[in-house]
Formats: C-alpha cells, structure tokens, sequence
C-alpha cells in the first residue's frame, strides 16, 4: 500500500477498445486510416492557409489554430492506440501515462476555448461589421490565440497535478489511453475531492464555453435574419453552420463524457463517446470547414491548379 503521494505502480496497461483478437487488425487498419485522413487534413487546412493571401483573415488565423489543436490532441492519442493493436501487451509507463493525460488536457481544453473565440469572431463579423477589422485586428487575434492556449496548460496542470497526487494500486486501465475518469478508478487513496475539482473544472470548461458559443450564434442568428439580401443570408448561413456542426460534435461527446457522475459508468458508450471526440472529430473539422466554405474550396483548386514549374 502507498504512503503519502506515492504511486504503488510504474507502469499501467492499456485495456484498449476490445480484447476481441479477430478486431484487432481491423480496428488497427481504421484508425490508421483516420489518422491519416487527420494529419493530411489538418496540414492541409494549415497550408493553405498559409499559402493563400485571401485567406488572411481572423477567421482562417483561428482555422489554422484548430487544425494545429486537432493535429495535436489526436497525435497524443492515436499513435500508442495503433501501436497497442499489434502489441502482445499494452504496457504504458507511469511517466508516459501522465505524459499522455497531460497534452491531452492541454489541447482538448484548448479546443473549447478555440471554438469559443472563432463564435466571438463570427459574431463581431456579422453582427457590428462595419467595425469588425477594428475589433479583431492582428494584436486582439494574437492576444486571444495566446489566451487559449494558456487556459489549456493552466487547466491541465491542475487535473494532472491532482490526478499524480493519487496512489495507484491496480494497473489495468478499463480505456484505450490514460483519461481521468479511467485513471480515478484505480486508485487506492480517496478520490473524492479529486473528482469534485475535476467535475467543477471540466464544468466550467464545457458548460461556460458552449454558453458562449450558444448566446453567439443567438445574436448571429438575429442579425442574420435581418439581411436584406438573400445571397448575403445564404453566405452566412453557411459560414456559420459549418462552425455550429463542428461545436455540436465536440461539445456533445464531451459533455457526456465528463459532466456524470463517476457512478455512472457505462463502458461501451463512453468508448463511443471518447472515440468519437479523441479520433474522428480531428478528421471531420478541417473536411466541414473545406467542404462547407468556397472560400476553402477556391484556394484549394487554385493551389492544386498551379504547375510546378
């Protein structure tokens, strides 16, 4: 039995998706493919923008930010889980597992506020556009990128600073990475003031973020039914749903994941739920924003239409 702040173990192994042999290099071959789809995607979406002039705007500045995040939280993810489908035993190393909890902390809190200030974005855009190049110049957007991804280290370094102050007595974790509600069941020490902290941050992280969101898309929503144009209407209808699609997602899979109760453990489903967020999430963002935005789509054919010599 540990004493004080000590693990009692030095390293954990990974349960995984399924203990089913004959899925095992199914599921490898597919998550292989999602993380290509993922990487390709994300550079892609990150290159373009950059290559492309037109798109120097706030709106794409925060684009690239999410792609970069996505990239990340799915590369902390996606490679050990890959590795894990063709290996004897999934065995992580208790430095690696805190490693892992750690980034992806770091980015999956950077995701929500990302998403919160690309809905501020679009709601200074098509709510007060007269004064929108004013608002968001390239110091605000700079300053609220940088923002973001404090509030993603500054949230990570607690929950994993509180999840390292437990003791550990069994190895076997019941997911296919180190997550925190996983991680909490295997310790020997006395979790509750943990999971409270852990609840509240996760709270305010998800619920005052998608709030923003939400009261956002409000205001962009009456502002959009008093354009006079149909065409302009159109135009903002589809910047914007691409946005709403890629937050319902995110937001939805998280919530159910960490905003119940640790008592209400369902396995299978929160499989679903951490997959869906951890792996096909990343792939979908840069597919909604490219296949949904003509702006996207233009600089693509013109990219793809140069010769190389």
């Amino acid at each position: 039995m540990a004493t004080g702040n000590h693990s009692t173990v030095t390293e954990f192994i990974l349960g995984g998706l399924t203990n089913r042999q004959a899925l095992q290099l199914p599921l490898f071959l597919l998550f292989l493919a999602i993380y290509l789809v993922t990487v390709v995607g994300n550079l892609g979406m990150i290159t373009l923008i950059r290559l492309n002039s037109q798109l120097h705007t706030p709106m794409y500045y925060f684009l690239s930010n999410l792609s970069l995040v996505d990239l990340c939280y799915s590369s902390v993810i996606i490679p050990k889980m890959l590795v894990n489908f063709v290996s004897q035993k999934n065995i992580i190393s208790y430095a690696g597992c805190m490693s892992q909890l750690y980034f992806f902390l770091v980015f999956v809190i950077a995701e929500c506020y990302m998403l919160t200030v690309m809905a501020y974005d679009r709601y200074v855009a098509i709510y007060q556009p007269l004064l929108y190049t004013v608002i968001m110049s390239r110091p605000v957007c700079s300053l609220l990128v940088v923002a973001v991804y404090i509030m993603g280290f500054i949230g990570s370094t607690i929950e994993t600073g509180l999840m390292i102050s437990l003791s550990y007595c069994e190895v076997l974790i019941s997911h296919y990475f180190c997550d925190i509600l996983p991680l909490m069941k295997l310790s020997c020490s006395s979790t509750y003031d943990v999971e409270m902290t852990v609840f509240s941050l996760a709270g305010f992280n998800i619920i005052v973020t998608s709030i923003t969101v939400l009261v956002s898309y409000a205001f962009i929503l009456s502002s959009i039914l008093h354009i006079s144009t149909t065409q302009g209407r159109s135009k903002a209808f589809n910047t914007c749903s691409s946005h709403l699609a890629a937050v319902g997602l995110f937001y939805g899979s998280t919530a159910f994941m960490y905003l119940k109760p640790s008592t209400a453990s369902f396995l299978a489903q929160e499989n679903v739920a951490s997959v869906f967020y951890t792996t096909v999430i990343p792939m979908l963002n840069p597919l909604i924003y490219s296949l949904r935005n003509k702006e996207v789509k233009a600089a693509l054919q013109k990219i793809l239409g140069r010769k190389p010599y």
